[in-house]
C-alpha cells in the first residue's frame, strides 16, 4: 500500500510515520501525509489517538476507525475509507492524513466530510456538467431514501389535505383490503426489505444478488396480491430502498435515519420530521 501511494507521489515531502498497536498482534500502522501541505496539528492528533489504543489485537482498519473517531455515537461516518490508491494519493495532496493498516487493503483518511458520500473519483473523469447533474441526483436520492416513508405516513395520517384530489380514491381503495394500520404496514415492509438486504449480503455473491432481486419482487407481488400491504406502500418503501443504494458509503446511516424520521412522522406528522 505504501508503494502504491509512493508511486503516485514521488515527492520528498511525502512522509510515512509508523506506529505499532496491539499487545500481542503488534500491528504496524502507518500515517501518510505531505509535510509541506498538511496541518501538522492534525498529524499529531491522529498519532496521539493511535498511541492511546489499548487492545490485545488489531485485525483490520474498521477497528481503528471505531476507536479513534471523535464522535463514536454519530450514525454518520466521521472517518473515510477507500481501497483505491489513486483516491488515497489525491486526498493526501489535499492535506488529508491517510492511515494504513498492515495486511488490510482499505485505508482510512481524515478529515471526512458528508458531501464526499455523494462524490465519486470517476466524476473527475467526466465533463463538469454531467458530474454536477449526477451529484445532484445522488443528493436527491439521499433525501428520497430518508424521507419518502416519513412523508407518506405523515400525509395519509395527519395532512390529508396535501393529497391531490385525483389520488384520493386510489389511496382509499389500496387501504381497504389491508388489515393493519398504516404505521404497522410500513414497518412490516421495511422489516422485510431489511431481511432481504441482510440475507443478500451474507450469502455468496451469485446467490445473494439473485435473492436481493427475486426476493424483493416475490415479496412485493405476493404481499400486495394477498392484501397484506397496499401497492402505494410497497412502491414508496421500494423507491426509498433503491435510492439508498445510490449513496452506498452511508447506506447504514440512511437506514437508521429513515426509521427515525418515520417514527417521528408517525407520532407527530410533518412537525415530527422538522423536529428530527
Amino acid at each position: 500500500n505504501m508503494n502504491l501511494i509512493r508511486r503516485r507521489l514521488p515527492h520528498p515531502s511525502l512522509k510515512f510515520d509508523s506506529v505499532e498497536v496491539g499487545t500481542y498482534s503488534q500491528t504496524k500502522i502507518v500515517v501518510a501525509y505531505l509535510d509541506d501541505i498538511v496541518d501538522i496539528r492534525l498529524v499529531k492528533r491522529v498519532k496521539k489517538k493511535l498511541q492511546q489504543i489499548q487492545s490485545d489485537s488489531v485485525d483490520n482498519s474498521g477497528f481503528i476507525e471505531q476507536v479513534i473517531e471523535d464522535h463514536p455515537h454519530s450514525i454518520f461516518p466521521t472517518i473515510g475509507n477507500t481501497e483505491r490508491p489513486d483516491l488515497a494519493a489525491s486526498l493526501i495532496t489535499e492535506g488529508r492524513v491517510v492511515i494504513l493498516v498492515d495486511e488490510d487493503p482499505f485505508v482510512l483518511y481524515v478529515p471526512y466530510f458528508f458531501l464526499e458520500s455523494i462524490k465519486n473519483i470517476e466524476d473527475y473523469s467526466s465533463r463538469p456538467y454531467f458530474s454536477t447533474v449526477v451529484r445532484f441526483i445522488r443528493l436527491l436520492s439521499f433525501l428520497a431514501a430518508i424521507l419518502f416513508p416519513a412523508f407518506y405516513v405523515a400525509i395519509l395520517n395527519f395532512h390529508k389535505v396535501m393529497i391531490p384530489s385525483d389520488m384520493v380514491v386510489p389511496f382509499i381503495q389500496a387501504r381497504e383490503t389491508v388489515p393493519f394500520p398504516l404505521t404497522m404496514e410500513i414497518l412490516l415492509v421495511i422489516f422485510m426489505f431489511e431481511i432481504v438486504r441482510e440475507a443478500g449480503v451474507r450469502l455468496p455473491e451469485q446467490v445473494g444478488s439473485a435473492l436481493s432481486i427475486v426476493g424483493a419482487l416475490i415479496f412485493g407481488q405476493v404481499a400486495v396480491s394477498a392484501g397484506i400491504v397496499g401497492a402505494p406502500t410497497a412502491i414508496v418503501v421500494s423507491i426509498s430502498y433503491i435510492a439508498s443504494y445510490v449513496n452506498n458509503p452511508i447506506a447504514d446511516a440512511i437506514a437508521i435515519t429513515r426509521i427515525g424520521l418515520f417514527l417521528a412522522a408517525s407520532l407527530f406528522g410533518a412537525y415530527g420530521i422538522i423536529m428530527v
